[in-house]
C-alpha cells in the first residue's frame, strides 16, 4: 500500500496526518487521491466509515490556493451532522494555514453566517437548502468554485434533494471539477453522474466486507410487542459502553427514548424533529459520553462517526440492505470490533431473508424466551459454519465485540451518564449477581445457535 506522499499529498499535510494517528491511507483514499490531484471528475462508490472524507479533503487542500479570498471548494451533504462532522474534519487539516473553512446549514442564526461571509472563505461545507438561502440573498457567490463535493448524494436524492442539487450544479461554474461520494449507486445517482460530470474516474470500494467485517451480527427473534423487554433485558446484560438504538421514524425514536428515560436509562434521541441546537446538545453530550443510548433514525444519524461505540441496536429491521450496512457501521469504527443487534418479529423475516442474501452471510439467531424476556437458541434454523460466510451458513463475522467488555481506553474506565440502569455510572460492581455475558458470575440467559447440542 502506498503512503500519502506517494499518493501526491506534500510532506507538510502528511506529516500533520501521522501526528493524527493515520499513518496509512485507506482503500478508497489510496484509489481516489490519485486521480482527484489529476484534476479528473471522480465518482466514488464506498460506505460510511471508510476513510472517504479524507479521501476528497486532503486533494482538495492540495489543489486550492489559500491566498485566494473566494470560494474555491464547496462541500454539500444531505444532513446538518455529517455537515458540522466534515468541517470539524477540515478544520484539523488547515490549523496553522491561510485557509479558511464555514459550515453552512439551517437552524444556524442567519445574520450570524452572514458576518462570518463577508471574510475570505476558501472552503463552504453546506445542506442543500440553506445553502439556496444564501445564493437567493446573494451572500455566497459560487462563481470562482474549483472543485465541488456532492457527499452521500444517493441520501441526499432519497431525502427530496434533486432539484435543490440540480440548482446548485448550476450555479457553479461550467468549467470545474465535480467528486460525487455515494454509498450505493442507485438509478438516480447514475443519471446524476452523467448530467453533470464529465468523464469521470469510477473508484469502488466494496461496502460490506469493508463495513462489517469486525461487527459481529446477531438476529434477536421476539414479537413486536416484546421488543422494548427484550431491548432493555439485553441493554441490562451486555451494558454496552456507547449504543445507538435505531428506529424507523421519527415518533418510534421518540416514544422509545421516553419510555428508556421514564426506566432511568442514560438515553436520548436524535432525529429531524428535534431544533438544530438540541440536536448539537445531544450529540455532544453523547461523544462525551455523557449519554449512553442514542436513539435515532436513519436520517438524522446518517454519516454520524463517534469514538466509542460498542453496540448498535435495530429496534426496527431496516428497510434495505444499505440501511443496514450504515446502521451497523456506527459501531466497529477504525479497527475496532462490535456488536449490532436486529431485533426480528415474524413479519420481519423476508426482510431479514433479503439483508443476509445481500451481505452474503447468515446473522447468528438468538430467540428471547417469553417466560424471563432471557434468549435461547433458535429452534429449526440450519446449521451454520463459523468461516461460511453464506446465508444459511455460522456466523461470519469477524470477532466482535463482547458484550460486557471494558470500555474504550481514554475514558478512564467510567460509565456513561450516570444512570441507575443499563449500566449506566460507576465502576462496575463485582458481586456475582453484576456479571454480565464474557464476565464471571451469574451465567447469561444468552445462548446463541452456535451453542446448540448437535
Amino acid at each position: 500500500m502506498a503512503s500519502f506522499t506517494e499518493l501526491g499529498i506534500g510532506e507538510e499535510r502528511a506529516e500533520l496526518l501521522r501526528r493524527m494517528g493515520i499513518v496509512r491511507p485507506t482503500p478508497v483514499q489510496e484509489k481516489a487521491i490519485p486521480p482527484i490531484l489529476a484534476g479528473r471528475d471522480v465518482v466514488g462508490q464506498a460506505q460510511t466509515g471508510t476513510g472517504k472524507t479524507l479521501a476528497f479533503v486532503l486533494p482538495m487542500l492540495e489543489r486550492l490556493n489559500p491566498a485566494a479570498s473566494h470560494v474555491q471548494g464547496l462541500i454539500v451533504s444531505p444532513t446538518r451532522e455529517l455537515a458540522i462532522q466534515i468541517t470539524a474534519e477540515v478544520k484539523k487539516l488547515i490549523a496553522g494555514t491561510d485557509y479558511q473553512v464555514l459550515a453552512v446549514y439551517g437552524g444556524q442564526d442567519v445574520e450570524a453566517q452572514l458576518h462570518k461571509l463577508q471574510r475570505s472563505m476558501q472552503i463552504i461545507v453546506c445542506t442543500p437548502g440553506r445553502l439556496l438561502d444564501h445564493l437567493r440573498r446573494g451572500s455566497i457567490d459560487l462563481s470562482q468554485v474549483k472543485m465541488l463535493v456532492l457527499d452521500e448524494a444517493d441520501q441526499m436524492l432519497h431525502m427530496g434533494f434533486l432539484n435543490e442539487v440540480e440548482e446548485i450544479l448550476r450555479a457553479v461554474p461550467y468549467r470545474r471539477q465535480t467528486l460525487l461520494f455515494s454509498a450505493t449507486m442507485p438509478a438516480n445517482v447514475r443519471a446524476l453522474a452523467a448530467q453533470f460530470l464529465k468523464q469521470p474516474e469510477e473508484v469502488t470500494v466494496k461496502g460490506p466486507q469493508v463495513t462489517v467485517k469486525d461487527i459481529r451480527q446477531w438476529a434477536v427473534e421476539t414479537t413486536d410487542r416484546g421488543k422494548q423487554a427484550a431491548l432493555r433485558k439485553l441493554i441490562d446484560e451486555q451494558r454496552p459502553y456507547l449504543a445507538m438504538i435505531f428506529c424507523r421514524t421519527k415518533r418510534r425514536a421518540s416514544a422509545l427514548n421516553e419510555a428508556l428515560q421514564a426506566l432511568g436509562y442514560s438515553s436520548d434521541e436524535l432525529h429531524g424533529d428535534l431544533s438544530q441546537a438540541k440536536r448539537e446538545q445531544v450529540m455532544a453530550k453523547f461523544r462525551q459520553a455523557k449519554l449512553q443510548l442514542l436513539v435515532a433514525t436513519d436520517v438524522a444519524a446518517r454519516g454520524l462517526d463517534v469514538e466509542g461505540v460498542t453496540h448498535v441496536y435495530n429496534y426496527d429491521i431496516p428497510q434495505d440492505v444499505e440501511s443496514y450496512i450504515h446502521r451497523i457501521g456506527r459501531t466497529g469504527r477504525a479497527g475496532a470490533s462490535g456488536l449490532a443487534i436486529t431485533f426480528v418479529a415474524p413479519r420481519d423475516r423476508p426482510e431479514l431473508a433479503a439483508i443476509e442474501n445481500a451481505i452474503g452471510m447468515a446473522l447468528e439467531r438468538v430467540r428471547m424466551n417469553s417466560g424471563d424476556g432471557g434468549a435461547g437458541p433458535a429452534e429449526g434454523t440450519a446449521e451454520r459454519k463459523r468461516s461460511g460466510g453464506k446465508p444459511g451458513g455460522r456466523f461470519g463475522a469477524g470477532g466482535g465485540a463482547k458484550p460486557g467488555g471494558r470500555p474504550p481506553q481514554g475514558r478512564e474506565g467510567r460509565r456513561p451518564g450516570g444512570a441507575p440502569r443499563g449500566g449506566g455510572g460507576g465502576s462496575r460492581p463485582q458481586g456475582r449477581d453484576s456479571a454480565g455475558p464474557g464476565t464471571r458470575g451469574k451465567k447469561s440467559p444468552i445462548r446463541s445457535q452456535r451453542n446448540k447440542p448437535r
